[in-house]
Formats: C-alpha cells, sequence, structure tokens
C-alpha cells in the first residue's frame, strides 16, 4: 500500500459538512472519481448554503485548494463560491473548463481557532464539490482516485491504513435492491448471520424511492412484503431488516475490493461514504445482487458482455452479429404546474443535447408509479406518421443513454448527459409555446439512474430464449419467473438520449423455470448472484432482470446459502448432493 507524504493543512471532506443545506450527498461515483461529493441539485434554482466549520491549529497564510468539476466545459452550469467566516473568495468554482480536479481559491491569512466554511450555490444546475484543503504549502493535493490519493486522504484524516475487522458473518450480500433485500430477509429467517451492502442510503436499487420503479415479474414471497411502500414512497425492506437480529445493514458503504484463498473469496473491503471509514467483511458465502457483476470482477471470475448474436445461442431475438453494448440508464423525472408562471433560466448546454426535442411523456408520478404522460409542444403535438407507434407511448425507459460506455467509469457522464436532456427538453417545451407553458416547472428530477443489465456472470449453465420460449423443464429448477421479453434498441436517429426502437414479446405470458446452476459462479466456488447479472444470455436477461424475479433468484441462494451452513459445502456441493431439499425449501419460501 503506497505511503502518502504528509501535508501541513486543514483537509475537509465535503460529506462531513455539519450542515448540507440544499446540497445531496452523491457517492455513486466514488471508485471512478476518487470520493463521495456534494452535489447541488436545485433544479435550476440555487440550493441553500453547506456550512462547517473546522479547527485550525496553527496560523499562517493558507492555500486555498478546492477539489470540483466544470461538468459541462464549454458552458460552466455548476459554479458555486466559498465563503471563509462570511467572506466570499474571488473564484468561481466549477468554472476550470476542467474535469475533477484541485482548483486554487487563493491564499488567505487564519489564525488559530474555529472558522466557518460556506458552500454557495450560484446556478440550481448540478454544481459539485468534493473537498477543501487549506494548506501551508502552494503545492495541490494529490488528485484521482488512485492508491496514493485515497492513502494520502487516509493520512489527512486520521484513519487506519487497514480496514478495520468486522465480526464475520454467515453469508454477506452485497447490493441492497430488491434481490439483496430479499436475499437478506430469507437468510436472517433462516437463521443465518447476514450482513448486507449497500452504496446508497436506501434500500431498493431500481425500485427505491431514489428511483421509483415497480417490481415486475414474479413478486411472491417475501418480495412483495418488502416492496410495500411506506407514505414517503421508500420501501419497506430497510424497516423489516432492521427488525432481524440476524442481519445487519451497512448502507453508503461501497465494495471497492474483495480477498481471495484460491478459488474462494474470504472477505469484502467497503467504504463508508461520510466518514471514509474502511471496513473489512468476512464469511464462507457471498451472494451478489448489485446487478453489476461487481463481486465477480473484482474476483477474477469470467462474465458477459454485449448482446450475443444469433449464432452464439442460436436466439430468434438475437442479432446476426455479437454487439459490444448493454441497455443504458434512465433517470426519473416529473413536472408540475404552478398555479403562477415561473421562470427557467436559459439551457444552452442542455439544448445542446436534446436539440429541438419537446416531448416530457415517461414521468414518474411517485414511487411506484412509472409510465405517466407529461407536457407536449410544437411539433411534437403531431409526431412523424413513420414513427411506430409503440415509440410514442409515454414510457420512462425510452429515456436512456450509456448503451456503449462503461457504467464503472464512464457513470456521472452518463448520468449528466441524461440531466442536460431532461432539463432541455423542459427549456424547448416552455420556449415553443410560451403562454401555454408559462407555469411549467421541474417537481422532482432524480440523481440517481436506473441502471440497465452490464456484465453478467458465467455459472455452470447459461439460460437462453429458447429455454424460456420453450419451457424447458430443469432437473435443478428453483424458481420460477415471469414477464415478456423486454429488449431496448438505441439510439433514435436524432436523439442520442432516447430509444429508437423497442421489444416487448410476451410470447406465451407463462411462468419458466430457473436452474440453481445459473445462480453460482463458475470459477468461484462459494459465489452466488441474484437479479439482472445471473448467468443468461442478453436475451434471456430482458426478462430474467424484472426486479420481482430477482427476488425469487435471491431466496434460492439465502436457501441455498443456509444449506451450505448446514452441511459445511458450497454450492455446487449443494447441487450434487441436496438439490432435492434445496428444492423443497425453495418452494416453501416462495408459497410463504
Amino acid at each position: 500500500m503506497p505511503v502518502a507524504v504528509p501535508a501541513r493543512g486543514v483537509l475537509i471532506e465535503a460529506e462531513t459538512f455539519d450542515d448540507l443545506g440544499g446540497w445531496t450527498l452523491d457517492s455513486q461515483f466514488e471508485i471512478q472519481m476518487g470520493s463521495p461529493y456534494l452535489l447541488a441539485h436545485g433544479l435550476g434554482r440555487p440550493v441553500a448554503d453547506a456550512r462547517t466549520t473546522v479547527t485550525v491549529r496553527e496560523p499562517g497564510e493558507y492555500h486555498v485548494w478546492v477539489r470540483t468539476k466544470d461538468w459541462v466545459p464549454d458552458h460552466h452550469p455548476g459554479r458555486f463560491l466559498l465563503l471563509i467566516d462570511g467572506k466570499r473568495l474571488d473564484r468561481e468554482f466549477g468554472a476550470s473548463g476542467l474535469d475533477w480536479g484541485w482548483e486554487s481559491g487563493g491564499c488567505v491569512s487564519l489564525g488559530t481557532g474555529s472558522v466557518e466554511l460556506a458552500l454557495r450555490d450560484l446556478t440550481g444546475f448540478d454544481g459539485r464539490c468534493d473537498a477543501i484543503f487549506l494548506g501551508l504549502s502552494e503545492t495541490p493535493p494529490p488528485n484521482g482516485a488512485g492508491d496514493y490519493a485515497l492513502a494520502w486522504r487516509r493520512q489527512q484524516r486520521g484513519l487506519p491504513d487497514q480496514p478495520d475487522e468486522v465480526q464475520p458473518f454467515d453469508v454477506v450480500v452485497v447490493g441492497g435492491g430488491v434481490a439483496g433485500s430479499a436475499a437478506t430477509l430469507t437468510c436472517a429467517r433462516l437463521g443465518l448471520r447476514v450482513a448486507l451492502v449497500q452504496n446508497r442510503p436506501f434500500l431498493g436499487g431500481n425500485a427505491s424511492v431514489e428511483i421509483g420503479l415497480t417490481p415486475r415479474g414474479e413478486t411472491g414471497g417475501v418480495v412483495r412484503e418488502l416492496s410495500a411502500r411506506e407514505p414517503n414512497g421508500d420501501l419497506r425492506a430497510a424497516a423489516l431488516i432492521a427488525m432481524e437480529p440476524n442481519a445487519t445493514l451497512f448502507t453508503e458503504h461501497q465494495v471497492y475490493r474483495v480477498a481471495k484463498a484460491g478459488d474462494s473469496i474470504t472477505s469484502v473491503d467497503a467504504r463508508e461514504a461520510r466518514t471514509g471509514i474502511e471496513r473489512r467483511l468476512s464469511a464462507p458465502l457471498f451472494i451478489d445482487c448489485t446487478g453489476t457483476a461487481i463481486l465477480g470482477l473484482l474476483a477474477g471470475a469470467p462474465t458477459m458482455f454485449g448482446i450475443e448474436s444469433r449464432a452464439e445461442f442460436g436466439e430468434s431475438l438475437a442479432p446476426d452479429e455479437h454487439l459490444e453494448q448493454h441497455h443504458g440508464h434512465t433517470i426519473f423525472f416529473r413536472t408540475r404546474e404552478a398555479d403562477h408562471a415561473v421562470d427557467f433560466p436559459d439551457v444552452p448546454w442542455a439544448t445542446e443535447v436534446a436539440k429541438d426535442f419537446a416531448n416530457l411523456g415517461g414521468q414518474l408520478e411517485r414511487p411506484g408509479v412509472d409510465n405517466v404522460e407529461g407536457p407536449i409542444a410544437g411539433p411534437a403535438r403531431t409526431p412523424d406518421p413513420n414513427i411506430r407507434r409503440r415509440m410514442l407511448q409515454p414510457l420512462t425507459h425510452f429515456w436512456e443513454y450509456g448503451q456503449w460506455l462503461d457504467p464503472y467509469l464512464d457513470g456521472e457522464h452518463i448520468r449528466d448527459h441524461l440531466l442536460r436532456a431532461i432539463y432541455g427538453t423542459l427549456s424547448n417545451v416552455r420556449s415553443l409555446e410560451p403562454d401555454t407553458w408559462a407555469n411549467l416547472e421541474f417537481d422532482w428530477v432524480g440523481y440517481v439512474p436506473g441502471q440497465g443489465e452490464f456484465h453478467r456472470y458465467v455459472g455452470d449453465y447459461v439460460l437462453t430464449e429458447t429455454d424460456i420460449r420453450e419451457h424447458r423443464h430443469f432437473d435443478d429448477a428453483v424458481v420460477r419467473n415471469s414477464g415478456a421479453f423486454c429488449l431496448h434498441h438505441p439510439i433514435d436517429d436524432r436523439y442520442d438520449f432516447r430509444l429508437r426502437d423497442w421489444t416487448w414479446d410476451t410470447r406465451d405470458g407463462e411462468p419458466f423455470e430457473v436452474p440453481f446452476r445459473c445462480l453460482y459462479s463458475a470459477t468461484v466456488d462459494n459465489l452466488m448472484m441474484a437479479g439482472k447479472h445471473i448467468s443468461v444470455t442478453h436475451v434471456a436477461g430482458s426478462v430474467t432482470k424484472f426486479l420481482g424475479n430477482g427476488g425469487q433468484h435471491a431466496m434460492a441462494t439465502a436457501a441455498a446459502a443456509w444449506l451450505c451452513t448446514k452441511y459445511g459445502s458450497l454450492p455446487r456441493g449443494i447441487h450434487d448432493q441436496h438439490l432435492a431439499e434445496l428444492q423443497d425449501l425453495c418452494a416453501t419460501l416462495i408459497s410463504n
């Protein structure tokens, strides 16, 4: 591990501010850019100041450094100020034209004692601040997300070089969506000591209050129970897990490393967003419910990527050639009409992406109610007759981007591009029909995208479209899934944030079997998976991906974990030696 050179000064991580004001903690890209940060997500209206107080122990002339990003370099929409003891620095941050880096704010003279810092948003359009460093040297802090920069931050914050060891568990679940919540709740109720590691503050993944989809597919067993919504739109999952003495929940923890012994994972290391504390969680069994196959990628497990060709698996819905693309991301939003005329700033940096698109259909009315119509203006009221009728529906997933990009490396750009598209579309609607839409404004725009399928695991069996369509019977079937083949075809000829076409093939509408061999890794002996990254082709995954279906996979992996613990075995051993018992237990769990 790199040894960081100590720097004289004070590091203030933005996520540790005493009062976030109207700023929001955004930790979803920390692996990519190095740290959680504060986001001024005001939908065009400047948010309230974020404030904190720090203690300066050494008087002197301090160089001020602010780590930020100019997220649209030609236009600088995310500008903000830094105030020190109420006095603003001369520089506007977030206007450098550069990606993440340390911007100089000049020098200030500070005595010993308390100093108040404040971040003042100037635009309401997603300015972002990662950290502030008050240094007694003119040398900027190390930049980036590499080992040296992370070690320097640990040293400045007084954090240990090695993660804290947490007491061992029987099973560790990573990813707190519907699948991860179902796996955790089932494990706990079976008597297993289970940890759930989730990188967001809420559970539910694409169904969470941050995004809002409704679980589709098979929703029996614990899925229906945990997917019920509280009055604020949040799922009941967290409350249910909190009631289980065998379950320990680690929210806002990002897994960044795994350790292995031979072909098994022994532990995962996770970093807490607000404190930077790193924890090591050990167990004999791991279940990956992230939807991104992150444990497998970190552990070197083989995965599948892209859209398999028709020749590879003989699937009727597959393309002629293998395509290096995947389902993209979607940002959810809703608009409203105020009871008076409202202003909305000019957003040329957003209309660069939106172009002349002026259809705000495909909204989220509230968590659990999507695919809602929205305002339309200008030529969009009379669409091109050559457009397929199904593409005129107000569907949320028609807003999609990033199909050729890597969500691990480009996730922030994907999200930002979708924000620009949505902001620009609202601007177009208002400007095309100013009298009709003078009162139109955003009610809510998510900043966490709903994510599509990316990498998929290779298990002992790969489920295909043909298996599903022909209702192939598997001797090791453990759950049933249901739903239509749902394939997203990018991109629209003019708008790169819109789908070109969509396949919704309901086949015969009957449930189909999923074999246990699709739910454990072919090469990492103690790793199981549930959700959209199980061992399936892209076409088959377009139906197994539904959130309710992932919950069924999760219950099966929890049942297998219980049997592994009972017999001191591994998933493949349960398949080979205790399959009937696994199937009976799965049937009981799902029927309940």
